[in-house]
């Protein structure tokens, strides 16, 4: 059963296969001889995201919870080797950065990516090893109240911050988790409603200033980003259902909410998401593979 509130089966299988095939000609290519070894650090990022995207199309597209994680060893892969290349090539070349992304945790896309891979860790229960891999690669320890509170569910040693880095939208959450538990239910709910919204960042006024906005956020946008390219993977509030898990939220208001990936938490079923009914198609349009639209 689909869990995205948009996109066909077509849809999902067409680009779930192609992010399939796609990780497996990048791996091939990484594993090669480098024809341009400045872009290689770059290149293996966009694979650990590649990695994400295909892992969350699947979540989307109705596969199996016990599917989803035999993809995050190889995200972390690709991060590490990116981080190594990237190493490598500012010291060789002389340069401060030689990816196009911020890694600062100051930087709402890089936090929201972050959070996303540790609600995924906590949620699909990934083993230790993988866990203190992600960790390192996170970093920022003590730098955020509320993400180091999340690490720490699983990690009791981390230093937790004093500073909650973005409020918008994420003081919603800090209030669900530190609200009477008679509360928690109706303030979860409260912040999935508001956290879409209250992501949408302004771009940044230079071209050259890194992006603030998570990166998939107009993704499935109509007139910005329209399905037709392939990009929506859906739009999950990774970081409620990680909360959920690591403070023992309850979530039952939240079920259903088209942004709320309710399944994490419930991997032998059944679906947390309104059933979505298939558009009935004419014997042309089955006949010869056309969508009605």
């Amino acid at each position: 059963m689909i869990r995205a509130p948009m996109g066909d089966a077509g849809y999902w299988e067409k680009w779930v296969d192609y992010g399939t095939e796609r990780l497996t000609k990048e791996w091939a290519l990484i594993r090669s001889p480098s024809q341009n070894p400045l872009y290689d650090p770059q290149y293996t990022f966009d694979t650990s995201l590649g990695t994400a995207r295909l892992l969350l199309r699947k979540y989307s597209s109705g596969a199996p919870i016990s599917d989803l994680s035999q993809h995050f060893p190889g995200l972390l892969d690709a991060w590490e080797l990116s981080n190594r290349l990237s190493d490598e090539v500012c010291k060789e070349h002389g340069l401060q950065t030689c990816r196009d992304w911020d890694f600062s945790l100051t930087n709402l896309n890089h936090y929201n990516w972050c959070f996303w891979l540790v609600g995924l860790g906590l949620c699909l229960e990934v083993p230790n090893d993988q866990w203190q891999r992600l960790l390192t690669l996170i970093g920022g320890e003590g730098e955020d109240l509320l993400l180091d509170r999340v690490i720490a569910s699983r990690t009791p040693a981390r230093r937790i911050g004093t500073t909650l880095l973005h409020a918008k939208p994420y003081a919603r959450l800090v209030k669900a988790v530190d609200a009477p538990k008679d509360q928690q239910a109706t303030l979860l709910r409260d912040f999935v409603e508001h956290w879409y919204a209250e992501l949408k960042r302004p771009a940044p006024k230079s071209k050259k200033a890194p992006t603030i906005e998570p990166f998939w956020y107009i993704y499935g946008d109509p007139e910005k980003h329209p399905l037709e390219m392939g990009s929506y993977f859906g739009r999950w509030c990774i970081e409620a259902a990680a909360a959920a898990k690591a403070f023992g939220l309850d979530d039952s208001l939240c079920l259903g909410h088209e942004h709320y990936p309710g399944d994490l938490l419930r991997p032998s079923g059944p679906s947390t998401h309104p059933r979505r009914e298939e558009p009935k198609q004419g014997l042309l349009a089955r006949l010869f593979g056309k969508k009605p639209g």
